[in-house]
């Protein structure tokens, strides 16, 4: 799958990277996203690769 679900944490931004399992990407984040949390889908491109400053990673809920 090309996409990401993306979600604010207390220590930056966390990454789900979904499975072929037969639900849409919108179901994966409903039921991995905690609840009450905003969440973006994202085009794999869209995060960036090297993971070095992971935890500095931010992003605002559009």
């Amino acid at each position: 799958m090309n996409k990401r679900i993306i979600y604010p944490t207390d220590d930056g931004v966390a990454v789900i990277v979904p499975a072929d399992c037969g639900l849409t990407i919108e179901e994966i984040a409903a039921k991995d996203v905690p609840a009450g949390k905003p969440f973006e889908i994202v085009d794999v491109a869209d995060v960036p690769s090297d993971r070095t400053f992971r935890n500095a990673w931010s992003w605002e809920a559009a």
